[in-house]
């Protein structure tokens, strides 16, 4: 299953460091060539001699070492892989990549690495439920890396709880998953999906803002995901975790969406799924507005910028296709094929969002994808299904 693919392991400190060696033949069973770094720590629980006995390469702990630098190098070790597998990965080697430290030969691969990168953490589990390495969490997931979780059960410190080294056998499961993306339809292409609402200042504690949950845009981006697709999402304010895999962009107004999408292009394909303010407040207050002391019924209003006709406007960056979303409560066909018309994009998908239908918000939705000269209606279904039949319809126009 792993044939001809090179893994460059990460060995943190900590106990479950003992499972690395098992985690490095099981992986040359599925065919794997793997070379490992051990942390200085990692070196405290198994030798780099049994490493190198094992992978059949020197086993990498010295970032200053002259001769592996006049001979490979921290950067070609980092970059001739396929895959970079942090096991374990301790509190300390996740606070480091996510604050972009460097100051050993792991965490300098893991900044200088050019690829794919997969943690397995482990650590006692008041340290894994700490806010800090929560927040480094989400960090990571953000920048893209793909985390196999902890298992819970007793730890080797003797308490009980999330912590533990996901099982070898599991890390070798998410491993032949990653690679097996690499027959996907869509691998290897680049997509932009916008997500959520957006929030448009009235002051420091006021905001112009819809009911837009940004599930739709979250299920979207997962499918394409699971399809094989590079995806950025970039995503308003919502309460939604960040999907695994997918590289993101937190943005608040609706220029500071534009903004996130340009600096994403070129990309195959851009799908606008967020509800955008349409208006913002000309003039938006620096000290809170006072009840009784400001009218709020003279609050100044102008457009905001058209984030979906210009990304289908814009020249030799223009993606191949740009779908846009039509948030309708009447007409909701005609309605769409006029927005269509109107952006120059490619296709629209309009959907219901009367109070009636709950999608703003909900679970469900029901969709129109309307493109130049046909639409095609579908009935109500989970956002995930929507997700799913949007990506299969993506896939199906890109791939022919």
């Amino acid at each position: 299953m792993l044939h001809g693919k090179r893994i460059l392991l990460i060995i943190g400190g900590g106990i479950a460091a003992y499972k690395a060696l098992d985690l490095i033949r099981r992986l040359q069973d599925q065919g794997a060539s793997v070379r490992g770094i051990l942390t200085k720590g990692g070196s405290e629980f198994i030798t780099p001699l049994s490493v190198a006995s094992l992978t059949g390469d020197k086993a990498y702990t010295d970032l200053f070492d002259l001769t592996d630098e006049a001979e490979m190098g921290h950067i070609r070790l980092s970059r001739e892989a396929d895959l970079v597998l942090v096991a374990p990965a301790t509190a300390d080697l996740m606070a480091k990549m996510a604050n972009g430290l460097a100051n050993d030969l792991a965490s300098t691969a893991l900044l200088a690495t050019d690829k794919p990168v997969m943690l397995c953490p482990a650590m006692n589990v008041e340290m894994w439920d700490k806010p800090a390495t929560q927040r480094n969490l989400k960090t990571l997931l953000s920048d893209g890396a793909t985390v196999v979780p902890p298992g819970e059960g007793m730890l080797a410190c003797g308490e009980m709880g999330a912590g533990r080294l996901a099982e070898v056998s599991d890390i070798v499961e998410a491993v032949i998953k990653h690679f097996g993306s690499e027959t996907k339809p869509l691998s290897g292409q680049l997509f932009i999906v916008t997500a959520g609402p957006t929030h448009e200042d009235i002051d420091p504690v006021r905001y112009i803002a819809n009911k837009s949950s940004g599930k739709q845009g979250y299920a979207l981006a997962e499918a394409l995901r699971d399809f094989g697709a590079k995806v950025t999402l970039v995503s308003g304010p919502t309460s939604l975790s960040v999907p695994e895999g997918v590289s993101f962009v937190a943005v608040r107004s609706a220029r500071d969406m534009l903004s996130a999408v340009e600096a994403a292009l070129p990309a195959d394909a851009a799908i606008c799924v967020a509800a955008v303010a349409d208006y913002r407040v000309a003039d938006q207050a620096n000290q809170k507005l006072k009840k009784g002391q400001s009218d709020f019924s003279q609050l100044a209003l102008i457009e905001n910028p058209d984030i979906l006709k210009t990304i289908s406007q814009v020249g030799a960056n223009r993606p191949t296709l740009v779908v846009g979303f039509a948030a309708e409560t009447e007409n909701v066909l005609e309605n769409g094929q006029a927005k269509l018309a109107r952006k120059g994009c490619d296709w629209i998908i309009a959907n219901d969002v009367s109070l009636q239908t709950n999608v703003m918000g909900g679970d469900e939705n029901s969709i129109i994808i309307i493109k130049k000269d046909t639409y095609k209606t579908f009935d109500k279904m989970t956002k995930k299904d929507v997700g799913n039949l949007l990506a299969t319809h993506i896939k199906d126009c890109l791939i022919k």
